[in-house]
This record gives C-alpha cells, structure tokens and sequence, in this order.
C-alpha cells in the first residue's frame, strides 16, 4: 500500500490542491500576501533540497548516495517540507477549513505513509550510514546546524532538470488560487 501510495504521490498533491481550491472564498489582502510569500519560501526550500539531492524523480524510490548536506543537514525530508509550506500558503488562501483540511491531509498521506516507505527503502540501502544520519538529522526539525553541510552540495543544474515542472505547476497553481480568492472579492 505504502508503495502504490509513493507512486501516486504527484497525483495526491493534485487532489489536494483540487480540494483546497474548492474551499477558497473572498480572502483579504493579508491572505493573499501570506500565500504569496509561503508559496514562494517552499519552492525556494525545494530547489535548495532538490539541487543537493541528485537524482529523486520518478514513481519509484532511488538514491544512489545518501543526500546529507543544504537542508539535508538540518532536516531528512525537506523536499516534503518545500510541499508542505506551498500547500500551506495555498490553503491559505482558502481559510481555516483549507489549512485545517490540507495539514490533516499532508500529515496523513506524507508523514504516516509516504516518508516512512522512503525511510524503509534508505535504510535497506544505505544500513548504519542511514542509522547515524537518523540520530543526527530528524525528520522535519534540526538538533543541531553544521553550517558547511548547509553550504556544500548544491548543483543548480540538478534544480534546473528535475525541478521545473514543480515550479511551473506551484506558479499556475497560485495564480489559480489567488484569481479564484479576486472572483469572491
């Protein structure tokens, strides 16, 4: 199941932009400020995460070295933090119902499923060198920041790859979600 889900997950994140974007009413200024700004801070946090990680697209999981530095030296799973702050910010938009809905959502489908079948499948490839990353680096929150991992690692090449179509799709998906919020206005 863990692993259908994995496959799935670019459809998941559809669906759950689709349902926050049902829930969107007239939001003020302030709203559409603070979903700019979150969006935009996500999907800086994900060409970060992804210009260090190497190779991660696809329906199955892959690495072929264990990404540890940029944010991977503060957190193991930024790439789904970068989705949680944009979907945050689009939820936004949406009010107390949509960010209630898409974090309840995120924690169920990425925390309890998603990220525990990556985790499953890196600590069979990698065994102790995951171990000790794990006791180092937490899944969403630093213990502690080593400020040259943070600045090693980073190839932009990679962001420009494997990352623009989640750029493109962030940046449609906002002007959607704001447009919907003016047409309520």
């Amino acid at each position: 199941m863990r692993e259908f889900i994995f496959r799935m997950r670019g459809g998941i994140w559809t669906l759950l932009f689709v349902a926050v974007l049902f829930m969107v009413r007239a939001s003020g200024t302030e709203q559409r400020y603070a979903c700019i700004i979150l969006v935009f801070l996500g999907q800086v946090w994900r060409c970060w995460a992804a210009g260090c990680i190497g190779l991660y697209r696809g329906e199955n999981v892959k690495a072929k070295r264990l990404a540890e530095n940029g944010p991977y030296a503060l957190m193991r799973n930024p790439l789904y933090f970068g989705n949680f702050v944009i979907g945050l910010g689009w939820s936004v938009a949406a009010g107390f119902r949509g960010v209630m809905l898409f974090t309840v959502s995120f924690i169920l489908l990425y925390v309890a499923v998603i990220i525990p079948h990556e985790e499953a499948f890196l600590r069979e490839k990698f065994g102790i060198e995951y171990e000790e990353y794990c006791l180092r680096v937490k899944r969403f929150w630093p213990l502690v920041i080593d400020v040259k991992a943070l600045c090693e690692g980073f190839d932009a090449t990679i962001v420009m790859r494997s990352e623009i179509h989640t750029i493109t799709s962030t940046i449609i998906g906002t002007i959607i979600i704001l447009g919907v919020t003016l047409c309520y206005t």
